[in-house]
């Protein structure tokens, strides 16, 4: 055993002692080759740095979209409206009483699903204060004079009577309330 660990002994100081002649060997003062090597690229003329971009100047935008639609909102399909020389008998009927839903915006308004009993069908309809409530068709909602004409399984199809912009026309116009999804 003793032997073991003299021999591991000499065979480390071995290594040690060849390596710091290695070293020794490799830190010979003469770097004339480095030298000439730098020399060469000194004298080299020095190289055009290209020019700093000039920048465009800031432009402020003034963001002024209050006249008009809303990104969040659904965009109202239009259609062109035709004056007619006579009144049109679409009007709003002023003197019948107020459906629940006829207080909330159309576009507020989410169909959830729909149930079908004893062949009767209701359409279930989300208010935005989280309400569910079944309607059918004829039944009114929005607040521009909104009545169901049509149900689908994945629709309810509403037909509105908004001003046509004269002191006393209106016009229907066609809205759809689709299923959201879960």
């Amino acid at each position: 055993m003793v032997k073991a660990v003299h021999t591991r002994i000499s065979a480390r100081s071995i290594f040690i002692s060849f390596l710091l002649g290695m070293m020794v060997g490799c830190a010979s003062e003469d770097m004339s080759d480095l030298d000439a090597f730098m020399e060469e690229k000194r004298a080299r003329p020095g190289g055009v740095i290209e020019p700093i971009p000039a920048f465009k100047a800031y432009e402020a935008f003034a963001y002024a979209a209050t006249t008009m639609r809303s990104p969040f909102d659904r965009p109202v399909e239009v259609r062109e409206v035709r004056q007619l020389n006579t009144r049109s008998a679409v009007r709003p009927d002023v003197n019948r009483s107020k459906e629940f839903l006829e207080q909330f915006t159309l576009d507020s308004l989410q169909m959830v699903g729909r149930l079908e009993r004893d062949n009767q069908i209701w359409t279930l309809i989300r208010d935005p204060e989280g309400g569910i409530h079944r309607v059918q068709v004829g039944n009114f909602l929005g607040r521009d004079h909104g009545r169901i004409v049509d149900m689908g399984t994945t629709f309810v199809a509403v037909v509105e009577i908004v001003s046509d912009g004269t002191s006393d026309g209106w016009v229907e116009r066609p809205r759809t309330i689709e299923l959201t999804a879960p």
